[in-house]
């Protein structure tokens, strides 16, 4: 993404916190919220861009267009400049505690003078929100709930970000004189949900010039130490950056090194001790002779301590060490093996893109098939209506016949109200080609009725897939309390596939599940959730979860024909309706 489209998505979301926290208009909120999104989405520059071509931007009326320009023109938007000086910052920070709304943010400030994280903790412990209303005990354990997962994701990003700035830089590095190899390694290169700092490792004979070439990157805001085999970097966004370099014959061995994990590493350096060898960034080398056994490539420093190739993703010490050993690792599903993207969203609902233009997009991709799957009424702000869905549908089977080799699938994404009930009756339903399910509300139930709820949707006969099961918001909401073992079990029961939602804050199902849910014979759904063109390819970042859960090709239903997946979508329950 362009860095001036990111500078002007974080603007229109702080504009729409500073509404929200004032009380204003909701669809305005989320006007700006939505432009925000397209801002992120849109291919150009928009810095480059005239106020007519901003006002093209699906999403970017008038008056956002108008203010897009202001901010380039003149460095800063009056309106968005006046509204933060009636807003301390402190309140702004509250508003990023998990189930701390704005209002309550700025009804805290107003009664108790709170105005930042701390003080509301103190407060809390000091019992001074006693009293005040909306603010019982259960809020307030809330709340604490949330600073603490708030803290705990302190100095980590999400993956996508990580991942941009990563390819960015082995981009760069790349084309410098001397360098042979570059790559990110670490917890980016093992596709965890998020991510600490990133390592890069670049093979040279010199190290100088590309040290030199990396501290002299325009993402850099400040080095933090330099030397000869080592670099650290900090980026303006305050992410650590580490640059080693090796010489090409330790490449394999450095890249194995430090791609981790280190509970892995450790099996490995293990194995490595029992066979009287020693295993180090440098190579594999005989512990009595010092000698070099092999360091070239993965594949050999692997197969020298008697073991396949084991892919990043499943490098972290849960059996993938003794699966090697019995010859029984999984061959992982790739993006490759995804002939269709089964979640997806246009500006019908709340995406940024038109149905013409999201097709377009998939078929691009080489998709066999896709499916539309906008918002249903009952997540009333998308103000979807039957006569709205029956539009789109006859729409959808007209320009199916314009995509002979992807074939369009109608659908919807539903709302799992508290009581596991869904939009629209039965015989409504029965139109779509498939239907995925959501939780999109009251996140606090107990455990036992979140666990009927899931459980009651996988019954439905026309919920094919449940989607972002636990709705957590990574850093922002914490997941939903189920017994997760009564809803897998519900899943392989009733032929519900489970999501694998790919959108970076969300990642959910989590590996750990995934994990777990297979050996239920659950069958999962990789999908992008997407909500604009861009969004579509964030469907990597599923199957690299999907890889820490060990998945398959066959375990994934749009990895499969069309024709075996119409019939999965055909759950038991519903034939016999």
């Amino acid at each position: 993404m362009p860095r001036a489209n990111e500078e002007v998505e974080a603007l229109l979301n702080e504009y729409a916190d500073l509404l929200s926290i004032t009380g204003g208009d909701g669809f305005k909120v989320r006007a700006y919220e939505k432009a925000a999104r397209a801002v992120a989405g849109h291919q150009e520059d928009v810095s480059t861009l005239s106020a007519k071509q901003l006002r093209a931007i699906s999403g970017v009326g008038s008056s956002i267009a108008d203010k897009i320009a202001e901010y380039f023109a003149h460095g800063q938007v009056a309106v968005i400049e006046e509204a933060r000086t009636r807003i301390p910052a402190g309140v702004r920070e509250l508003t990023e505690i998990p189930t701390l709304g704005p209002k309550k943010a700025m009804l805290l400030y107003e009664q108790l003078g709170i105005a930042s994280i701390d003080q509301l903790v103190d407060a809390i412990q000091h019992e001074r929100l006693h009293g005040l209303k909306g603010f019982g005990p259960k809020t307030a354990e809330n709340i604490l709930h949330g600073v603490d997962l708030l803290r705990s994701s302190g100095g980590r990003v999400l993956i996508d970000v990580a991942m941009e700035l990563a390819e960015d830089i082995v981009a760069q590095l790349s084309t410098v004189d001397g360098v042979e190899r570059c790559a990110y390694a670490g917890s980016l290169r093992r596709f965890r949900e998020t991510i600490g700092d990133v390592d890069i490792l670049a093979a040279a004979e010199d190290s100088g010039p590309v040290m030199a070439a990396f501290r002299a990157l325009d993402l850099v805001a400040e080095v933090i130490a330099s030397g000869e085999k080592k670099t650290s970097i900090r980026t303006a966004k305050g992410l650590q950056v580490d640059l080693r370099v090796v010489p090409l014959e330790s490449w394999g061995a450095a890249l194995q090194y430090f791609t981790g994990s280190q509970a892995h590493n450790i099996r490995t350096r293990e194995m490595a001790v029992h066979a009287k060898l020693k295993l180090s960034e440098y190579g594999l080398f005989e512990v009595d002779s010092g000698e070099l056994i092999v360091s070239r490539t993965e594949e050999e420093v692997y197969q020298r301590l008697g073991l396949p190739w084991i892919p990043p993703p499943l490098r972290e010490d849960r059996g993938e060490v003794e699966a090697a050993l019995r010859g029984e690792l999984p061959d992982l599903v790739e993006v490759t093996d995804l002939r269709g993207d089964l979640h997806t969203h246009t500006d019908l609902t709340d995406g940024i893109a038109s149905l013409e233009e999201m097709l377009e997009a998939a078929a691009t991709r080489g998709y066999r098939y896709y499916a539309i799957t906008d918002h249903a009424p009952n997540l009333v702000m998308q103000r979807m209506t039957d006569e709205k869905m029956l539009a789109q549908r006859e729409r959808v089977r007209e320009l199916d016949r314009a995509y002979r080799g992807m074939r369009l699938l109608h659908g919807t994404e539903l709302n799992i109200d508290p009581d596991g009930e869904v939009d629209w009756p039965p015989e409504f339903l029965a139109g779509f080609d498939l239907c995925v399910a959501s939780v999109h509300s009251a996140f606090t139930q107990s455990r036992a009725d979140t666990t009927r709820r899931l459980v009651r949707a996988c019954e439905n006969p026309h919920v094919n897939i449940l989607g972002h099961l636990t709705g957590r918001q990574i850093g922002h909401r914490a997941p939903i309390d189920a017994d997760f073992d009564e809803v897998f079990r519900a899943c392989a029961r009733t032929g519900t596939a489970l999501e694998v939602n790919s959108f970076p804050d969300r990642l959910d199902v989590r590996d750990e599940h995934i994990l777990h849910a297979k050996r239920y014979g659950v069958k999962f759904s990789i999908d992008s959730d997407a909500h604009s063109i861009r969004d579509l390819a964030q469907i990597r970042y599923g199957v690299g979860t999907a890889q820490r859960g060990w998945l398959t090709a066959d375990d994934v239903i749009n990895t499969w024909p069309l024709t075996r997946l119409r019939k999965f979508l055909r759950k038991p329950s519903a034939r016999g309706a």
